[in-house]
């Protein structure tokens, strides 16, 4: 069943808003990763403001939802979610990967509330997210846990031995979410070391999997819902994106992996976005 038109309404406007801040925040630290954070503006905002149980004021609360962003470089989309759910004052985007702020390049889960691990050497959050999911079923918990990996990322061997010991413990609360936008730094995901048939491949370890287009709310929504109905093994969500989401000129452009947009390219962005460099 597709979301009601407000709702519907109301999780794109705040998926614009945390773009705006994406782009804002990595022209003032001239530095950071706005391509694969804007690929994943949409799924982000679905789980922070319509699905997850959190409470930015009891941000440790024993029976919250998890989420981990294993492409930890993509900590921008992370920041601006949190900001505007309420963990810390929108002002502190501004302070991102600046000396001594709680934003720096890749997230810590010691400094900033809100964030579940500390992630960024790639191909490590799934384990991390196992392990949450294993604790939860341990205590018998309800809460869910979500992981979002990168397309590059799962190159790394780590993640398969992470996709096979969550099917072997048959971790139904855990929800792996692949930003597939085909590029990271180097170039084409096929070409630096392809790794299609991801459906297939992930399937044969034991996952439930589903894809969707990664920008389409109502599909977002499905999937989420189809993985909690799906039970006995750990769902993954293949969500095709495009890298730069939103910004014509960041659209698809592996340039855009690591790279921050100078005065007028923020400005051209931010007017593609609706937004103004000081909103």
């Amino acid at each position: 069943m597709p979301l009601d038109e407000q709702t519907h309404v109301s999780l794109k406007k705040i998926a614009n808003t945390i773009r705006q801040d994406i782009v804002k925040m990595v022209a003032e630290a001239k530095s950071g990763h706005p391509g694969g954070s804007l690929s994943a503006a949409d799924i982000v905002t679905y789980l922070y403001f319509h699905e997850m149980k959190i409470d930015p004021q009891n941000p440790q609360d024993p029976d919250r939802d998890r989420f981990v962003l294993s492409k930890g470089h993509a900590s921008p989309v992370l920041y601006a979610a949190l900001a505007e759910k309420g963990f810390f004052p929108k002002e502190e985007l501004m302070t991102f990967r600046k000396i001594n702020s709680r934003l720096q390049g890749h997230p810590s889960r010691k400094s900033l509330p809100g964030v579940e691990q500390s992630t960024g050497s790639l191909g490590q959050g799934l384990s991390s997210a196992n392990g949450m999911a294993l604790g939860g079923k341990l205590d018998q918990r309800d809460y869910r846990v979500y992981v979002m990996i990168g397309d590059g990322e799962i190159q790394e061997g780590m993640i398969w031995e992470a996709a096979m010991a969550a099917a072997h413990y048959k971790l139904d609360n855990l929800t792996a979410i692949l930003d597939y936008n085909h590029l990271q730094i180097d170039g084409p995901v096929e070409d630096i070391l392809n790794p299609a048939p991801v459906d297939e491949k992930f399937r044969a370890f034991g996952w439930h999997v589903i894809e969707i287009d990664g920008h389409d709310l109502n599909q977002i929504h499905d999937a989420i819902q189809e993985a909690k109905q799906t039970k006995g093994k750990p769902t993954l969500i293949i969500a095709n994106t495009i890298k730069g989401k939103g910004v014509s000129f960041m659209e698809n452009q592996v340039g855009w992996h690591g790279t921050a947009p100078n005065e007028e390219q923020l400005q051209q962005a931010l007017a593609e976005l609706g937004g103004k460099q000081n909103d």
